[in-house]
């Protein structure tokens, strides 16, 4: 009897011990999206053997923010020649605001869920006065992109909405003000981290608002600032910069973020890559 007790303990210490310690639950299992941007060169150079690159990766869902070249049908069949997917398309502001029905129809063609503006133009400090003119563009522009083709509009911030304002900042300002009928949107962790914000709060504060996600990490060391730019070079593979990242995509699971997208604007991003999808892959609960 002795003995046998001996050994349940035995085995016990043994199976605690770190060695011996099942893996938990995968954190994040699937398989992110990549936004175009990560890609850039690649694609203006070829873009039916850029998307061959990215499906070897195991990537099936794209973000465009340029259709290279190519019209908007042209793009969508080499798509679907791979079993691919491009679930939201980028344009610029003033596309956004005084080309809608092109960008819609484009939208539609490509078989995107959502369009996206990642830019305010704007010189010097972002105002009040801009966020409120914002406000009315977006609610309009999503407006019609929701009535007229049933693709949703979302905003990513770029660091410079983060200008103090009340209690808050001017990013709050907008989220809290845009119709969350007509306006969403996409958070990019490096423009929130950026500027002082703090990803995993902004998406437990407006956990219905934010649908898509911009997956990027900060170089350690690297200040930041509301300037809305630093040199490409400071993207960094996820997990070796300053975010927390399995802090941000806890929150992000219980959030209405539906699709995640790695964009990595450094020249290194054909190291980087994958090595963020193993990064990815790696954490657990």
């Amino acid at each position: 009897m002795k003995l046998r007790n001996l050994l349940l303990i035995a085995l016990t210490v043994v199976a605690a011990s770190p060695l011996f310690a099942q893996n938990g639950k995968p954190l994040f299992p699937e398989m992110p999206g990549m936004v175009s941007y990560t890609y850039r060169a690649s694609f203006a150079k070829d873009v039916a053997a850029t998307l061959d690159t990215l499906q070897k990766l195991g990537i099936k869902d794209m973000e465009f923010s340029n259709l290279f070249g190519k019209t908007a049908a042209e793009l969508r069949k080499l798509l679907d020649e791979r079993d691919m997917q491009c679930s939201s398309f980028g344009v610029s502001y003033d596309e956004a605001l005084n080309k809608t029905m092109q960008v819609g129809e484009n939208a539609k063609t490509l078989g995107a869920k959502f369009v996206r503006v990642a830019w305010i133009p704007h010189d010097g400090p972002f105002t009040l006065e801009l966020a409120d003119k914002t406000i009315a563009d977006f609610n309009t522009i999503g407006a019609t992109l929701k009535d007229e083709f049933g693709v949703s509009f979302c905003y990513h911030n770029h660091g410079y909405e983060f200008e103090k304002y009340k209690r808050g900042t001017l990013m709050d300002y907008i989220i809290k003000k845009s119709d969350p009928k007509y306006v969403n949107f996409e958070l990019d962790l490096l423009w929130a981290f950026f500027p002082g914000g703090d990803p995993a709060k902004l998406l437990r504060k407006y956990p219905t608002r934010f649908k898509l996600m911009h997956m990027k990490d900060l170089r350690k060391g690297v200040e930041g600032n509301l300037s809305g730019g630093t040199p490409v070079t400071n993207d960094v593979a996820l997990g070796t910069g300053q975010l927390n990242i399995p802090e941000i995509l806890k929150a992000a699971k219980k959030s209405a973020i539906e699709h995640y997208y790695i964009e990595d604007e450094s020249p290194s991003y054909a190291t980087q890559v994958p090595q963020t999808i193993a990064y990815l892959k790696s954490l657990t609960y």
